[in-house]
């Protein structure tokens, strides 16, 4: 009876001995894996910091630089602020000669245009038209003033217009005259003219000789153009109509040699 006591007693402490250990494995493993967890999570926060700290300094840096640009771009502001204000006065200089010129310029051809007007008062208003577009002086002939019909020979009633044109631009400085020939749109092939674009043009020269060779004005201000059929004035679908395109037109242009010199000084 007695070794049946010790046996049990000694089984008893053998279970307890063993649950015992079994317990302490258990809080042992899950402490374990307890403290790697922690390790994790501190190796994490480590790499967040140090993403935070390389984020701080981008911060820091990126401010530098927009300080630095915004002393650039202020300091930029004053030296522009310094040159305008400098410069207000000579400007004001500048537009006022400018518009002094312009206006200059408009006398000029308004006393141009009075003067040729006059010269040529003796003809007729459906023999020409001298006006004033675009700060130019047109002088308008018509065909029947100057030549017979698919002809560029000037009669003598034209030379005798022209001599009268040719007497104010000779007294006229700084002026650029380009003569234009047009015609209607009726279709021309002749054995001197292969088309309205020969003829305008060879109507256009014969003039230019007249003015330079008869009645000398200088021919380094004078050019000639033929524009055919192309920049009627009226519609071609009437005799009138036809007749009014049929025309050379001296236009006369002032000297801008000076007024682009102040422009783009």
């Amino acid at each position: 009876m007695k070794k049946v006591i010790l046996s049990v007693a000694f089984l008893t402490l053998f279970i307890g001995v063993l649950f015992t250990s079994c317990v302490s494995n258990k809080k042992f493993m899950a402490s374990e894996a307890k403290v790697d967890k922690l390790q994790k999570d501190n190796a994490n926060s480590l790499n967040q910091l140090s993403d935070c700290n390389a984020q701080v300094k981008n911060l820091k840096d990126d401010k530098a630089s927009l300080q630095n640009a915004n002393a650039s771009v202020e300091n930029d502001l004053k030296v522009l602020s310094t040159e305008s204000k400098m410069t207000i006065a000579d400007q004001a200089l500048r537009l006022k000669n400018l518009q002094k010129m312009i206006q200059s310029q408009r006398d000029v051809m308004s006393n141009l245009k009075n003067s040729i007007a006059e010269a040529l008062l003796n003809y007729k208003a459906d023999e020409l038209s001298v006006y004033i577009k675009d700060g130019n002086v047109y002088v308008s002939l018509e065909e029947k003033l100057l030549f017979k019909s698919g002809s560029d020979k000037v009669n003598p009633q034209g030379k005798e217009a022209l001599k009268s044109l040719a007497r104010v631009l000779n007294l006229t400085k700084d002026i650029t005259v380009n003569i234009e020939g047009h015609t209607d749109n009726i279709p021309i092939k002749t054995n001197l003219f292969e088309d309205n674009w020969d003829l305008s043009a060879a109507r256009a020269t014969s003039i230019v000789r007249i003015l330079t060779k008869d009645y000398g004005v200088d021919p380094k201000s004078i050019t000639a153009s033929g524009r055919g059929q192309f920049h009627p004035v009226k519609p071609n679908d009437t005799a009138e109509g036809r007749a009014g395109n049929r025309r050379t037109e001296v236009i006369l242009s002032p000297d801008l040699n000076e007024l682009y010199k102040l422009l783009y000084q």
